[in-house]
């Protein structure tokens, strides 16, 4: 027979003598005699100031009452010292379960020695009376500060820490206190969290207290095990303490009703409102952890201290926790899939099907090609971008020297930068499985990163969370550690040389190697400002020291740009990047870049097949997933008359790079070199439908139409092409000749006016060569091509495979050419 608490309507079971809820004495069923005495409850009356206890402690005042005692103000004048008495309740005294738990919080308190819990002096008894003294907190419980309104998002932060270090103490102890909730907390003048009344704490091993099946705790802040009935562990203190962090946030509980059991049905069966709704302007991953330490199913809330630990502090130091940016995007996946039921049955049967397969069809095939999207700048300051872009592009780096995987290639990650896009449909984009997520947050010389492996197919599952913490000399020690992490979760076999490289990272200069990444991220712009600066850098970073390699390297790729650009003449740019290229191998002869940077140097300006080749095999040995020496060498495999080997690495790189529209061009250039040229229309127009602007990709596909003579296309194309050169002269020159003399009028007069313009500024030979050459006058083009050569033009192998220049393999004069660059 349950019997009704008189005072809060608390449903007690039989045998209970004071209200579970509240501790009010209950007036037992009329067939039970009254088991306390009315001498006994004469002595009730409470302490007041003046008395004294146990021959040392004076009453100075009482501080509160609760289900568990009556606290008071007291002086210690043994030891001189102000405490606080928590006093049994003299009723209690004669209920032996009720002195057992009195002792116990006493002996579970008294056992964690922590700043953010109440210190327990000692428990006695005087007077008849037992009592637990303790510290004494000067403050106001967390309950009346809330009273006043909620908290700003940073104390709520700051208070919240304090409580979760102070319960993971008690968790580390195996006590659990059961009743954590905002009247339980105390805060110092000073900001100070104290956890206080241990009155229901349980300890591991110990003995069980309360009757199974009854309800403790203070209803609004019980778990839904425990307003089950049901034994309870650290999660239970993990949701009170959700509903604590929900309450300084929003002002207000998370569940609420008119009675008792109104608040219970609210926690087993209902959602809290989002905090956001009641407060808006709250973090959404703040919301996502509180939503975590509340959710009802034990096996989906945090599973200790330490885990909300860590997610509270990336909090507090800008950084979304990984697990919390899984479930918002899980959350999106839901309203996506939610969305894709309308959209019809079939097309759902199908998703279920694919899922279903892939449920059932295993993991344990290793996962051998992956993305590493673009780390996420948690610094706080934007002008951070180029250190964590740098972070990405090392380990990318790190990645890519692993033989048996296929990393995706910066160039194409890096257009998701700033992209909200679900990471299934990139997986699918990049034709990927696993995808690397991460963020980056510096911490004075020290460097946070927080990695994140997801099984992207068919829908995104967490692998592996990481966070590394390193000091600036050791990052790239710890990229290779990353990587060596990353393939053992997705299975992937390291050969004995990928674990040597992996393993042969060195501590850097922190200032040399943050010139060094300014320098890279000017560099790829490849605007000529932009390859000054990183030049500065790159020299910047050399004068902290002298012996980084590859910062050498980066001079290198910014002669190279420049060369490439049309920004300055072989002549100049040549002998400057094959030094600073030369100078980085002799340092360190493991950089592929450096190889890289060679082997474009011996192919298209020294002309040396053989060193070219075996500088672009050597790049590709090092780093398997290095595309850029994948697609550049399928031009010299051209050359060389070794076709099928050319359309494979172009292949290769395009996998490793399927959204570089510089490779698709270069693709298409395979196959006009084979002849293939409705082949490469098809492919250029898709370039260009994505990347409108791409100039090789206008070049290519003006060739591509010229060798198919489909010249009111071409004519088009070399508009648009001189168009988004700004180059107003060429366009008038084009316009001019079109209407003198039609398709190859047109191309003649630009090339006259890039000859009166070379009079004052630079302009490759090679250019005009190639237009009188469409233009079909012969003489001309042999003379400037002639000019070309001598100048050493980069672009003069071509001569050998591009079919523009079938026109004049009749010529003695070409052949001879041919003859003099080794290309007969």
């Amino acid at each position: 027979m349950a019997v009704k608490c008189a005072k809060c309507a608390f449903n007690n079971t039989s045998d209970s003598k004071f209200c579970r809820e509240c501790g009010t004495p209950l007036t037992p069923p009329p067939h039970q005699p009254s088991p306390v005495t009315k001498t006994i409850l004469t002595f009730s009356q409470e302490l007041t100031p003046g008395s004294a206890i146990g021959g040392r402690y004076e009453i100075l005042e009482e501080l509160g009452k609760g289900g568990m005692g009556v606290v008071y103000k007291a002086q210690d004048h043994k030891l001189r010292r102000t405490v606080a008495l928590k006093f049994l309740p003299f009723e209690w005294t004669a209920d032996p379960q009720a002195k057992e738990r009195f002792i116990r919080e006493a002996q579970a308190a008294a056992s964690l020695d922590h700043s953010n819990i109440c210190t327990v002096h000692e428990i006695d008894e005087a007077d008849g009376r037992m009592f637990i003294s303790m510290a004494f907190v000067e403050g106001e419980d967390l309950r009346r500060r809330i009273g006043r309104g909620p908290l700003t998002v940073e104390d709520a932060l700051g208070l919240g820490l304090q409580v979760a270090e102070g319960l993971k103490e008690a968790h580390g102890k195996g006590v659990v206190h059961r009743d954590i909730k905002s009247a339980n907390i105390m805060v110092t003048g000073k900001g100070q969290a104290k956890i206080m009344d241990f009155g229901l704490a349980r300890v591991k091993g110990g003995p069980l207290l309360t009757k199974e099946g009854a309800t403790i705790g203070t209803v609004a802040y019980m778990s839904p095990e425990q307003a089950r009935g049901e034994e309870v562990d650290e999660r239970t203190d993990i949701w009170s303490f959700g509903v604590v962090l929900y309450e300084m946030l929003s002002g207000q509980l998370p569940f609420k009703g008119e009675h008792d059991q109104a608040v219970i049905h609210s926690i087993l069966k209902e959602a809290p409102k989002p905090m956001s709704g009641v407060r808006p302007g709250i973090p959404k991953p703040l919301e996502q952890v509180v939503g975590k330490a509340l959710e009802k199913e034990l096996d989906k809330r945090y599973q200790s201290m330490d885990e909300v630990l860590n997610d509270l502090r990336s909090l507090s130091e800008g950084i979304e926790p990984e697990g919390i940016r899984i479930r918002r995007r899980r959350e999106k996946l839901r309203k996506w899939r939610k969305g894709i039921v309308y959209a019809g049955t079939t097309a759902l049967l199908i998703i279920a099907a694919v899922i279903a397969v892939n449920l059932f069809s295993g993991r344990a095939k290793a996962m051998d090609a992956i993305a590493v999207l673009p780390i996420e700048n948690l610094t706080g300051d934007p002008g951070q971008e180029y250190f964590v872009d740098g972070v990405t592009d090392d380990l990318i780096g790190q990645l890519s020297q692993i033989e048996a995987l296929r990393v995706i290639s910066r160039t194409s990650v890096m257009k998701y930068k700033g992209m909200k896009k679900p990471v299934p449909e990139i997986a699918r984009e990049l034709k990927v499985k696993a995808v690397v997520e991460g963020a980056v947050h510096r911490v004075g010389a020290n460097v946070r990163i927080r990695l994140e492996l997801i099984d992207a197919l068919p829908e995104e599952r967490n692998l592996w969370t990481e966070t590394y913490d390193r000091a600036m000399t050791d990052v790239l020690i710890m990229y290779g550690e990353m990587a060596r992490a990353i393939a053992g979760k997705i299975q992937v076999r390291l050969a004995p040389k990928d674990q040597t490289r992996l393993a042969s990272a060195r501590q850097v200069n922190p200032e040399a190697y943050q010139a060094y990444l300014k320098g890279l991220f000017f560099c790829y712009k490849l605007t000529r400002p932009d390859l000054e600066s990183a030049e500065l850098y790159f020299e910047l970073a050399l004068e902290k020291d002298p012996h980084y390699a590859s910062a050498y390297a980066g001079i290198a790729e910014v002669w190279a740009g420049r060369l490439q650009q049309g920004l300055a003449p072989a002549i100049e740019a040549a002998p400057k990047a094959k030094a600073a290229a030369a100078k980085a191998l002799e340092l360190d002869d493991t950089l592929a870049e450096a190889h890289y940077t060679l082997a474009g140097i011996k192919t298209w300006m020294d002309w040396d097949w053989a060193g070219g080749d075996a500088e672009y095999r050597r790049a590709i040995e090092l780093n398997p997933n290095f595309a850029d020496p994948r697609a550049y060498y399928s031009h010299l495999l051209n050359i060389l008359k070794r076709p099928e080997e050319a359309i494979a690495q172009i292949k290769r790189a395009l996998e490793l790079d399927p959204l570089s529209s510089l490779f698709q061009a270069i693709y298409a250039m395979d196959l006009m070199y084979a002849r293939r040229y409705d082949d490469a229309i098809a492919l250029l127009r898709k370039t260009l439908g994505t990347s409108p602007h791409d100039l090789v990709a206008l070049s290519t596909l003006r060739s591509a139409y010229h060798m198919k003579q489909m010249y009111p296309e071409a004519l088009e194309i070399w508009k648009k092409s001189y168009a988004e050169r700004n180059d107003r002269e060429a366009e008038d020159a084009l316009a001019r000749g079109f209407t003198e003399a039609g398709y190859r009028g047109a191309l003649r007069r630009v090339a006259e006016a890039l000859i009166a313009r070379s009079r004052s500024s630079y302009v490759p030979a090679w250019q005009i060569g190639t237009l009188y050459t469409r233009a079909g006058m012969e003489k001309e083009a042999l003379e400037w091509l002639e000019k070309a050569y001598l100048a050493h033009d980069p672009n003069m192998p071509y001569i050998s495979v591009d079919p523009i220049f079938d026109t004049l393999q009749a010529s003695a004069r070409f052949q001879d050419l041919l003859r003099r660059m080794n290309l007969k």
